[in-house]
């Protein structure tokens, strides 16, 4: 679905307007007065400009006060909304009559139903869904848009993502259904008002003695199953569960948490994408594990909420993929992403260094995980 054509033109004028004034105030790029001429800027400078906004919001409340190109009151109330945007990485995901989603795969992912320009987002990023994407989403006539920027990964996705993004936009409709209007409302919940049972919570011995229960299920069969790389990430996400305070160890058996924490790691790694080694089914670990999917996923679920732990997350990343972890390499320059794995040597110091990067590909060899 596009804008119709007199609310693709009213966005353009308020967003130049908008990057116009902020250009002005951060002399950015040379000779540019007047909307028009920011819209006729390339991409590159126009991304640049945004990404400024983004850094300084406190001028959008000022281009509001001043009002520097006499703007109707309706119009800078929608200005004003804007306030509410969304930045970051989103999957497209699925074209719908009404909506594109877009889809946040974090803590708890959200699907935002976004409606087009003036070109179709088939046109801009391809009929193949889904795709890894960056944009700034804004709210626009009890609509949401994106500001007009739209850089694309490259990265095919496999059966394995599909699915475990099919997973997310299912808990994130469950959540808070399509989200179509910002800010995001919470969902009405009825007050049914449950009796709450206490559960006494775990001590730090038996939050050790569950640790050493999920770390002998884990061990044997990431290492017959899966790889040592896969041992290590394991046992140290258990041993991450077991000192928090309380300790969701407590609660559930171990073979519960050692089927919920190999599904997190082959979540970040892609386990189930046929084209990785080793692959396997998220449910064959739960039938290894002799828990079902349901129980499976939950304890998944609620590892990765605790810990904020997202697919391609550096620190649950195998060694050996990191080099291919796109998250891990793409550093802003000059309010531009670079992928630091093709940046001079230079740079690529000065990123790691700072601990923006996990090493210098240049001279990095993984140690032998057996040694």
């Amino acid at each position: 679905m596009l804008l119709r054509s007199q609310e693709a033109e009213l966005f353009f004028k308020l967003h130049c307007s908008l990057m116009c004034f902020v250009n002005e105030r951060l002399e950015i790029v040379a000779g540019v007065r007047s909307p028009d001429e920011f819209r006729a800027l390339s991409a590159d400078l126009r991304l640049k400009l945004r990404n400024a906004l983004l850094h300084n919001m406190e001028l959008l409340e000022m281009f509001i006060g001043l009002n520097p190109f006499d703007l109707s009151a309706e119009e800078l109330n929608i200005v004003s909304s804007w306030k509410h945007q969304v930045a970051g990485k989103f999957f497209v995901f699925r074209n719908l009559k009404k909506y594109t989603v877009f889809l946040t795969d974090g803590e708890t992912p959200v699907a935002y139903g976004v409606v087009a320009l003036t070109e179709p987002f088939e046109d801009l990023v391809g009929p193949y869904l889904p795709v890894w994407t960056e944009t700034v989403l804004l709210p626009f006539t009890n609509k949401i848009i994106y500001d007009g920027l739209l850089c694309r990964y490259h990265i095919f996705f496999g059966g394995g993502v599909r699915r475990s993004l099919q997973e997310s936009y299912n808990a994130a409709k469950e959540h808070l259904g399509i989200v179509t209007a910002l800010p995001v409302q919470a969902r009405p919940v009825p007050d049914r008002r449950p009796v709450r049972k206490l559960r006494p919570r775990s001590s730090p011995d038996e939050a050790r003695k569950a640790l050493q229960a999920i770390v002998a299920m884990t061990d044997p069969f990431c290492r017959e199953r899966l790889n040592e790389e896969y041992a290590i990430l394991c046992r140290k996400l258990a041993e991450k569960l077991s000192r928090k305070r309380p300790s969701p160890l407590g609660s559930g058996t171990p073979n519960a948490w050692a089927a919920g924490i190999v599904r997190t790691i082959g979540v970040v790694n892609f386990l189930q994408d046929p084209s990785q080694n080793p692959h396997m089914r998220l449910t064959q670990v739960d039938e290894a594990f002799g828990v079902s999917e349901s129980t499976g996923q939950a304890k998944s679920l609620a590892i990765r909420k605790a810990f904020k732990i997202y697919q391609f997350d550096r620190e649950w990343t195998l060694p050996s993929r990191m080099n291919s972890n796109p998250m891990a390499w793409m550093v802003e320059v000059n309010g531009l992403l670079m992928d630091m794995r093709y940046a001079p040597r230079n740079i690529q110091e000065i990123a790691y260094h700072k601990g923006l990067i996990p090493y210098i590909p240049q001279i990095r060899q993984w140690p032998d995980p057996s040694s």
